[in-house]
């Protein structure tokens, strides 16, 4: 764990804390002066300062993991929730594992999970949905801007018409459609997260106060701790600076930086799961640690 780079935030903060090194250093050298006046502080002040700003830390890693949280919660339960889906597809419709029904609708499982990733990050999804549909339609939903939720429609319209054939009842349908009603609402929740971000001026609060703290700490240390006093203070600077660094990566938590969700592996995962209960064969693919890379 002491050499670990993957997935850490110390390749960020290397240059940040190779400058307050310099400065401490410099610091020392100057015994605390600055333009030949002596800085008058100790370690006292920081002490109760430090205490402070460690809970104020805590709160902000909190909040920001508490959004990461509830967005894993958000995929588990897409799982979930288009695992029953597809179930449902072939064991109360009275459709075989062959019939091209169920499986059109199981395709239409898999490309909304594929929109929502892409809707979440921002990206370009007709590549995902030239794969998984037919043309028309993949052509249709690529140019909507809320693709997961027309997806969501066209599945809907699928259970209408397998309604009107006489292959499921109205309680049949009412259960299709409260899942449906799930799903939106996972849409909607993911998309509060990711519209919502934690209010500026709260972070550029913490950032100030956290900065101001670590260039101010070799003043307060060099009499009493002399040249140790660059060390102690690249220590303690990391362990605040880092604490902020991990708040800003998993606040956002459907991005693409090493922290965040791993939606790729999810996304695959689901695929997976949907294809093996229509009795489809897998596509390729490799894993990677935790992420399944195409």
């Amino acid at each position: 764990m002491l050499f670990i780079w993957h997935g850490s935030v110390l390749p960020r903060l290397l240059p940040r804390l190779g400058l307050l090194l310099v400065l401490s250093v410099i610091i020392v050298y100057l015994h605390g002066s600055l333009f030949s006046f002596k800085v008058p502080l100790n370690p006292a002040p920081f002490t109760l300062f430090g205490l402070a700003l460690a809970l104020f830390l805590g709160f902000r890693n909190n909040a920001s993991y508490d959004r990461f949280w509830e967005g894993r919660k958000l995929w588990g339960a897409v799982l979930n929730d288009t695992r029953s889906l597809a179930r449902q597809a072939f064991t109360t419709t009275g459709y075989q594992i062959v019939d091209r029904e169920p499986q059109y609708f199981v395709q239409l499982l898999i490309t909304f999970t594929y929109s929502l990733k892409h809707q979440l990050r921002g990206t370009d999804a007709n590549v995902d949905l030239q794969q998984r549909l037919p043309a028309d339609l993949a052509a249709r939903i690529g140019a909507v801007k809320y693709k997961p939720i027309m997806l969501l429609s066209e599945m809907s319209n699928w259970v209408r018409t397998v309604k009107a054939e006489g292959k499921i009842d109205s309680i049949i349908q009412t259960a299709f459609e409260e899942s449906f009603n799930k799903l939106s609402d996972i849409v909607g929740g993911c998309e509060r997260i990711a519209s919502t971000p934690i209010p500026y001026s709260y972070r550029v609060l913490l950032h100030r106060t956290v900065y101001l703290y670590c260039f101010m700490l070799p003043f307060g240390l060099v009499d009493s701790l002399g040249w140790l006093t660059p060390f102690i203070v690249v220590f303690i600077a990391y362990t605040f600076v880092a604490f902020e660094a991990i708040a800003d990566e998993i606040e956002e938590p459907f991005g693409t930086e090493d922290n965040d969700l791993a939606l790729n592996a999810m996304c695959r995962m689901i695929e997976t799961t949907l294809l093996e209960i229509a009795g489809q064969p897998l596509p390729g693919f490799k894993e990677t640690e935790n992420r399944i890379i195409d």
